[in-house]
């Protein structure tokens, strides 16, 4: 496993690989996303429902506190970015929880990704740590099936303890909750650790969850603000995989000490 930089370190590798600082995600996909979170789309919502009326500029107000984009509404193109302290911020505060779930002994717990060509990496890390000190991964639902984007059929498949979609043999990007509906609906875990879908539909449920999200992804960070999500990591969710590797093992080391 890669050393655990220090928090300065992993600042430095997290603006130097674009995982936060300027990102890749430009500024026009975000506004674009939050409008879409303002209306309601059922696409950006990831599951959640919201108590709040949260407007397009309620929702670029809380990104901007929240994730560190642009406060400006004039700035309409171009680039956009997430503060690196703000991501760290975030990963301690979600090393924390997960510390906690582990002291309380024979937890049991569902890791599940969206996004694998990028956050896989991580969650398999946190799976095999989780399992080396005593959590229970559940695997629900296995198998499942539904149609989901594009008209394809997908199906539930378990790579080492992390749920994600499969599609004729290919791990896929969702945004959907309903896989993790299917997972609740068999076995309730106690903790969730998860990202898009996966995640809404979880904190939707009462669970306590934790979770990643890019700054065109506004959802998480509205249910963190309406305490239904406990911990959302700012970050760019599809930069190289290995570039994750501080960060995990950053996230790794804040759950060790607090044990």
């Amino acid at each position: 496993m890669t050393a655990p930089p220090t928090r300065a370190e992993l600042r430095e590798h997290l603006v130097r690989t674009a995982i936060a600082g300027e990102v890749a995600t430009s500024r026009e996909n975000n506004l674009d996303h939050y409008r879409s979170l303002a209306l309601r789309d059922p696409h950006y919502l990831f599951g959640l429902t919201f108590r709040g009326e949260w407007s397009y500029h309620d929702v670029l107000a809380l990104m901007a506190g929240k994730v560190g984009v642009s406060a400006d509404p004039g700035h309409r193109e171009g680039t956009d970015t997430i503060d690196p302290e703000r991501t760290i911020d975030a990963v301690e505060e979600m090393g924390e929880r997960i510390a906690k779930v582990l002291r309380h002994g024979s937890s049991r717990v569902v890791l599940a990704t969206g996004h694998p060509t990028g956050l896989l990496t991580i969650h398999l890390a946190l799976a095999r740590f989780l399992a080396e000190n005593g959590a229970t991964l559940l695997t629900p639902a296995e198998g499942w099936a539904y149609v989901g984007g594009l008209g394809r059929r997908r199906r539930i498949r378990y790579l080492d303890g992390v749920a994600m979609l499969e599609d004729r043999g290919s791990f896929v990007h969702t945004h959907d909750p309903e896989p993790m509906e299917a997972m609740l609906a068999e076995e309730r875990p106690d903790f969730v650790i998860a990202d898009h879908g996966w995640a809404g539909a979880a904190g939707e449920a009462g669970i306590e969850t934790v979770g990643f999200a890019d700054s065109n992804d506004p959802a998480l960070f509205v249910g963190e603000a309406e305490g239904k999500i406990a911990v959302t990591v700012p970050l760019d969710d599809n930069v190289l995989p290995r570039f994750y590797a501080p960060l995990t093992a950053y996230l790794l080391a804040r759950v060790a000490r607090s044990l």
